[in-house]
């Protein structure tokens, strides 16, 4: 019997330490009564924990991908440069003013994962030096910015990023649409993104922002949504094409 309850108090203990207090872990599966309260900390736990994983591993599984396959054929150059963008929003805002590092120390490996993702499209696209010569210019010119911009160009490139964001899904779904298949765009990636931006659009309503920044927030998870959806369909049908060959 000792031996039978021990999962059972890993399990508990695992709940208590990185989902939810003894008090909710007591009041869900002891009283079996679904507290609210309870239940808003749980999800907040949750989505922040998706949140996380999207900021640091979003752009991975493409990166892996690409280089994995050796092609990035179907993905949107286009989008991944609005990503760059995004990404590279935060850090040169905090950058500007001086925040310190571990405030955003992950938005470095978040932004050199988009960086490489943009070099890589182009790379085997053959013209590796184009994909430098970009870089480098984006480089040089977000160097400058931080240098010498004013506070209100900053903070306003800082607020474009969930703007950017938005517009990346965008232009990979069209071009999904265009070429009539999702190429090489990572399954594992969208899904992060989805958590991400469905985290994101839970905080926003829990903390009663603004209505454009919630309705920002659902716009994205809805795009990523659609995303998923056009991997899943265009899969479907080459698998239907493949059997009737």
């Amino acid at each position: 019997r000792a031996g039978r309850s021990r999962p059972t108090m890993t399990i508990k203990g695992f709940l208590i330490t990185f989902l939810m207090p003894e008090k909710c872990y007591e009041t869900f599966f002891v009283d079996l009564h679904p507290h609210v309260a309870c239940l808003t900390f749980v999800l907040e736990k949750t989505f922040g924990f998706w949140i996380l994983l999207d900021l640091l591993l979003e752009q991975l599984p493409q990166l892996l991908k690409i280089l994995w396959r050796r092609s990035s054929a179907g993905l949107s150059l286009t989008s991944a440069l609005l990503q760059l963008h995004a990404c590279s929003c935060p850090v040169l805002h905090a950058a500007a003013n001086s925040l310190p590092l571990y405030s955003w120390g992950e938005r470095l490996l978040t932004l050199a994962q988009a960086a490489a993702v943009v070099f890589l499209i182009v790379h085997y696209r053959s013209d590796t030096v184009k994909g430098l010569w970009l870089l480098s210019a984006y480089s040089v010119a977000m160097f400058l910015l931080g240098s010498y911009a004013a506070p209100a160009v900053i903070s306003l490139l800082h607020e474009t990023s969930l703007a950017a964001f938005i517009a990346s899904k965008g232009f990979q779904a069209r071009t999904n649409h265009v070429n009539g298949h999702t190429g090489q765009l990572s399954s594992v990636s969208v899904l992060l993104s989805w958590a991400g931006s469905l985290g994101l659009t839970f905080i926003a309503l829990q903390e009663r922002e603004s209505l454009p920044s919630i309705a920002a927030h659902i716009l994205s998870t809805c795009l990523s949504c659609v995303l998923m959806a056009q991997i899943y369909c265009y899969r479907n049908r080459k698998h239907v094409l493949k059997n009737r060959n």
